[in-house]
């Protein structure tokens, strides 16, 4: 083909939010290279498809899109977190292009130039990419990813051969890419790695430099940093080491959402030294109690694993216990399935596939009782809102408790209002995810 034609990229992105980042980085750099990217399969010249490889119903989404992908086009390249297992890729679908891991972008890039050359057209100069880069969400949030990997050893999980060890983006220029996306009208960061709480430790909490200013690599003085943006700033994959104790207090100040996103995956002191759990001690009913004695309006949300091998009906018990202590807002719930990988595969006692789907059933159950009455108490509120769709049956909105795409919604029956908007509601009804809302 003509190098003067403007090359057409088509893309696929799947799993975690910390991919959508990935994709968006490569994105970004195929866009200041001139390619364009296309919706559809017919017209592209290449097709991208970053895979997730987390458990086996990702890995089977992930195969099927490929061979979608290869049906429709025919020039497919794999990247992302189920590009390690390249064999398993290449066996079922062996006409793919190249594959590589997650965040080896410039693999992906010369297979895309090797397929179709960026055009020589293209002035960088002229062809201009916003400075915040291409975003794969909607204008008024981004997703900010704080480092990548992880130094844990669960069970259950294969991440760390997938993605390696923890290492920290240096805090300056986690700061400055925080600032471009406001000045791009950014009104909520998102803040994801594997392990939050852990930022800085392999730098050694070493001081960087943003405006001028020292700021230490660690997570209290990044969240103090950000907190001057005046946006809303959300937590996520936060473990509950000891120092998160310090962020309660910014976020009674008004200075973060006040909302944690703590992988807890069980409650059974048993069932958790065989997930090879970090930073997990008896004292953390005690410490949410703390929490919310310092910030009332705290939303916690979790995701948790049931049907662990080994977990026994007193096991299962102990987490349903858990849970009515804990008052946890937002809950979601797995049943455990085995990794490629995971050394949990080689533990006894599986639990039937039966007893998993009774659990997550009674589980489910359980939580959603919690849920609803939790939702309950915010009925007569007044709360700021984050306004992310209108159609002319009125408005789809989030409340600081509210991450997109995981957890409610508040819907309000006006439409005199824009996505990205921030307005104040009163809140007039609740189920067990959802709110409801009238303007003030």
């Amino acid at each position: 083909m003509s190098t003067t034609a403007t090359p057409k990229v088509g893309f696929v992105s799947l799993g975690c939010p910390k991919a959508l980042v990935d994709s968006e980085r490569i994105l970004t750099q195929l866009r200041m290279e001139g390619y364009e990217v296309v919706p559809t399969y017919q017209d592209a010249d290449v097709v991208v498809v970053n895979t997730c490889g987390f458990i086996d119903s990702a890995k089977a989404e992930s195969l099927e899109v490929i061979g979608e992908a290869i049906a429709e086009n025919g020039k497919v390249i794999v990247t992302g977190c189920m590009g390690v297992e390249e064999g398993a890729i290449r066996n079922v679908h062996p006409s793919v292009l190249s594959v590589s891991g997650p965040q080896q972008y410039e693999q992906v890039l010369n297979a895309v130039h090797d397929v179709v050359p960026p055009s020589t057209a293209h002035n960088p100069l002229i062809d201009l990419v916003p400075p915040q880069g291409i975003k794969l969400t909607p204008r008024h949030y981004a997703y900010l990813k704080i480092s990548e990997g992880c130094n844990h050893s669960c069970s259950f999980c294969i991440i760390p051969s997938m993605r390696g060890k923890l290492v920290s983006r240096p805090v300056g220029e986690v700061l400055s890419e925080a600032e471009r996306l406001v000045k791009a009208g950014v009104k909520e960061l998102l803040v994801i790695s594997q392990d939050t709480s852990a930022y800085g430790v392999d730098l050694k909490y070493k001081t960087d430099f943003w405006n001028g200013q020292p700021v230490k690599t660690r997570m209290t003085e990044l969240c103090e940093a950000l907190s001057s943006m005046g946006v809303w700033v959300r937590l996520h994959y936060v473990y509950p080491y000891p120092h998160v104790d310090e962020l309660i207090p910014l976020m009674a100040a008004g200075k973060l959402l006040p909302y944690l996103d703590i992988p807890f995956q069980h409650a059974s002191p048993k069932v958790l030294k065989a997930m090879k759990r970090p930073a997990f001690e008896d004292k953390t009913l005690a410490r949410i109690k703390a929490w919310r004695e310092i910030c009332p309006e705290l939303t916690i949300r979790s995701t948790f694993i049931v049907g662990f091998p080994g977990e026994t009906e007193e096991d299962f018990q102990y987490l349903l216990d858990w849970l009515s202590e804990a008052q946890l807002d937002r809950v979601g719930c797995f049943q455990y399935s085995p990794v490629d990988g995971a050394s949990a595969n080689l533990l006894d006692n599986p639990v039937p596939d039966a007893i998993k789907q009774e659990r997550w059933d009674r589980f489910m159950a359980h939580q959603q009782a919690i849920s609803t009455a939790r939702l309950q108490l915010k009925v007569g509120k007044e709360l700021e809102v984050l306004i992310d769709e209108v159609d002319d049956q009125g408005a789809v909105a989030r409340c600081y408790a509210d991450a997109p795409e995981i957890d409610g919604s508040v819907f309000i029956a006006s439409t005199a209002v824009k996505p990205g908007d921030k307005v104040r509601v009163r809140i007039v009804d609740a189920d067990e995810y959802d709110m409801w809302a009238e303007l003030i």
